[in-house]
This record gives structure tokens, C-alpha cells and sequence, in this order.
């Protein structure tokens, strides 16, 4: 198995990349973590990993500035159904459009939009920055495996995902009002959260991708 983290020039994918290969190595796994701007390696790999730090129009348009990345994509993961997590900014490239600085449109495999935060409680500041308390379902999906209710993850952000569907809702946070945290449908999960800096939270969920079977 090998798992590759797109580098688009957008990613905070040092600190991504070592919270993977510790996840890794505590799991006793073998995995092999690259961090490629190649297609082919995309192609190649057991899972896919997009991470995402900036504004929605600058990453999209820096991942269709890398040639023939989308496609891969879309060949490995939609259409090779390949275990897929984006990390903030890279799951909210999941959705249909963004509406950050204008209208830009994202790869569509989640029906929604990326519209900017507005906490009910004038108090609250964005960007949302810090750690929330995640709440999840009942029957919390695999990504959650682990996870007790009451943890925390680890945000900086100032849009979110409103999904269209909200079976796509996997995890929410309380940040003046309900705010999605995770997203997923089949193959596919997304984190708005930093699982790489939301410490024992974050190194579960990351464990819990790897051994994930759609």
C-alpha cells in the first residue's frame, strides 16, 4: 500500500506529511508516504491525500495548474474509487462552487458550496482559530473509529462547507451556530479540521484512513 499527498503549492505538507508517517509507523504499517506533484503517482497510489491551506479560487487554480493532476484524479478516485481525504482547503475543493472572492467552481464530487462563516454570537471572531469540540452521529462513520464524544480538533478557517445533502455530513462543530467538520460519500472524506495539528484527535483519525475500506 502507499498513500501520496498532492503537492499543488498550497498545503501545509511538511507537518502533514510527518503526521502521516508517524501514524504509519505507530500502526506498524509499511506504508510508504510521498509527497508528489506527479499524476502518475497519483495513479499509482493506494490512497490520496489533498491537503489545503489559502484561498478556494488560488488552490483550485493551482491544482489545474499542475497538468493532467485533475485527471488522475478523477481517474484514481472517482472513477478507480481509491480511499480520498481532503484536508480544509482540500475539502472544500470537493464541493460544486466557492464562494470565496467571487465564484469559483470546485471538482463537484460533493454537492455544496464553501460560504463564508457567520457565528450567530457577535463575539466569536473569524477566522475560526482554534480547537472546537467535533460532534458526531449516533453511528459515527469509520474516519471516527475511536474517537470519544466531548474531543477536540484543531481549525483555522473562514468558510465552510454546507452541504447539499446532509447524509454527506459526517462530523459538525458548535462555532456560533452549526459548522460542518467533516464531509464524505462513498470513497470520498474530508476533514475542515487539521488532523497534522489536532495532536491524539488527529493522529486517530488519520490511523483510522489508513485502515479504511470504502
Amino acid at each position: 500500500m502507499s498513500i501520496v499527498l498532492i503537492d499543488y503549492g498550497s498545503g501545509n505538507l511538511r507537518s502533514a506529511a510527518k503526521a502521516f508517517e508517524r501514524a504509519v509507523a505507530e500502526a506498524g504499517l509499511t506504508t510508504p508516504v510521498l509527497v508528489s506533484a506527479d499524476p502518475e503517482q497519483v495513479r499509482k497510489a493506494d490512497r490520496v491525500v489533498l491537503p489545503g491551506v489559502g484561498a478556494f479560487g488560488d488552490c483550485k487554480a493551482g491544482l489545474a495548474a499542475l497538468p493532467g493532476m485533475i485527471e488522475a484524479l478523477e481517474e484514481s478516485v472517482i472513477k478507480g474509487g481509491k480511499p480520498f481525504l481532503g484536508i480544509c482547503v482540500g475539502m472544500q475543493l470537493l464541493a460544486s462552487w466557492g464562494r470565496e472572492h467571487g465564484d469559483h467552481q470546485g471538482l463537484g464530487w460533493i454537492d455544496g458550496e464553501v460560504v463564508p462563516l457567520a457565528p450567530s454570537d457577535a463575539s466569536l471572531k473569524v477566522p475560526h482559530m482554534g480547537w472546537n469540540e467535533l460532534v458526531l452521529p449516533e453511528a459515527p462513520h469509520p474516519l471516527f473509529t475511536g474517537i470519544a464524544p466531548g474531543q477536540h480538533a484543531y481549525f483555522v478557517h473562514s468558510f465552510h462547507f454546507q452541504a447539499a445533502d446532509p447524509q454527506s455530513l459526517l462530523a459538525t462543530v458548535d462555532y456560533g451556530g452549526t459548522v460542518t467538520a467533516a464531509i464524505g460519500r462513498d470513497n470520498l472524506v474530508g476533514t475542515q479540521f487539521h488532523p497534522e495539528k489536532s495532536q491524539a484527535t488527529g493522529l486517530a483519525v488519520i490511523t483510522n484512513f489508513l485502515r479504511w475500506t470504502p
